[in-house]
């Protein structure tokens, strides 16, 4: 598909490659202000860029090697939900340095007993004064150990029905009454978070959007969050791809056996139909049309994808598969196992993530059957 990117010679990719001549180790506050950490935002934050002139931006960094700051909540999920529905000042206070990387976020909204079922949650927020009180507990809060600031979900009016009683905040992940405890998952890392709400005081100006209106906000950042988790690694977005497992196993040989072709010519045509959907979003963009379900299509598809890859590795190493940073090239390739890279050991463990986080795979086709075949809700 062509997607008719600006040429070598076009004034836009000209000026582009000219600053990072000028700048060619730029930090994350020079990126933001010049435009290219989210170009699609409004000025002053972004250029409003197109998504051609987005996609020349990306081509652009990555032929200079320079990296956007890091910060996947804070850029992916709250940014385009402060731009949404914050004031102002909310927006000139928390977007320039969650931009630059320099604040880090986290997402606070499942709870123990409130996770598909998001709008279940009863994490509480009371007004008093000038600052609302907040008392709960949140879990499954990835990297809230390290963030400055994180997006809360807390009912706000529990006399309401469960989608209409909830408010959106900002919340100082310093805030006395603040409890994080780690969970360490079976890769062995601490990513994921409990947090625990006992009499914090959240000032009121920390309220995005309107009192009891959190509902209509989750489901943008939760838009955001589904886009953002079908990258085109096979760990939402990061780590090997489909490509990658095939030309390993080319360099080693083959495949040691038809069944085994068979696989890897299945996770090759998934990563095909993925990439195809990749590329319908973006055209339906470039014709100004919004993806809509497609983004849960695509992370559907995605997710179970991963999984493919990762297994497939993992049965590719044989018995080294038991020892942690070995590769999918086991003791049927030429060179032994593949040891010292831990991508593929730990990917494998970490793949049963794919299908819960962001939204279960049974929501996303929830979401597919209702929004794009038109059947009856779920019950």
């Amino acid at each position: 598909m062509d997607l008719g990117l600006p040429g070598d010679d076009a004034p836009r990719r000209r000026q582009v490659r000219d600053w990072l001549a000028e700048h060619p180790r730029p930090t994350g506050r020079q990126l933001a202000e010049v435009g290219y950490v989210a170009p699609h935002w409004a000025p002053p934050y972004g250029l409003s860029a197109d998504p051609l002139t987005q996609l020349m931006i990306d081509e652009e960094l990555r032929r200079a090697g320079v990296a956007r700051p890091i910060n996947p909540i804070g850029i992916g999920w709250a940014g385009p939900t402060l731009m949404y529905a914050g004031t102002e000042e909310q927006k000139d206070r928390w977007l320039w340095p969650l931009l630059s990387g320099e604040e880090f976020w986290c997402q606070l909204f499942s709870e123990p007993g409130a996770g598909s079922d998001l709008a279940s949650l009863s994490t509480r927020a009371e007004r008093d004064g000038d600052h609302w009180v907040v008392n709960g507990q949140k879990v499954w809060t990835s990297y809230a150990h390290v963030a400055r600031w994180g997006i809360l979900l807390a009912r706000t009016d529990p006399g309401a029905t469960k989608h209409m009683g909830i408010s959106y905040f900002v919340c100082p992940m310093d805030a006395p009454g603040i409890e994080i405890r780690p969970l360490i998952d079976m890769t062995g890392e601490h990513a994921f978070n409990e947090v625990f709400f006992t009499d914090v005081r959240i000032p009121a100006d920390h309220l995005v959007g309107p009192e009891h209106g959190g509902w209509d906000l989750a489901k943008v950042t939760l838009g955001n969050e589904r886009v953002s988790l079908s990258g085109e690694g096979a760990l939402w977005g990061m780590g090997p791809t489909a490509d990658d497992l095939v030309d390993l196993v080319r360099t080693a040989g083959g495949a040691p056996d038809p069944t085994t072709r068979d696989r890897l010519v299945g996770v090759y045509v998934e990563s095909q139909i993925l990439r195809v959907l990749r590329l319908r979003m973006v055209s339906a963009v470039l014709a100004g049309r919004a993806p809509g379900a497609e983004a849960s299509v695509r992370k559907a598809i995605a997710d179970a994808h991963g999984q493919h890859i990762m297994g497939l590795a993992r049965d590719l190493a044989g018995p080294y598969a038991m020892l942690a940073g070995t590769g999918p090239v086991g003791g049927w390739g030429p060179e032994g196992a593949s040891t010292g890279d831990a991508t593929w050991s730990q990917g494998f463990l970490f793949s049963p993530a794919l299908t819960v986080g962001g939204g279960t795979a049974e929501v996303q086709r929830n979401i597919v059957a209702e929004k794009v075949l038109g059947l009856p809700r779920n019950p």
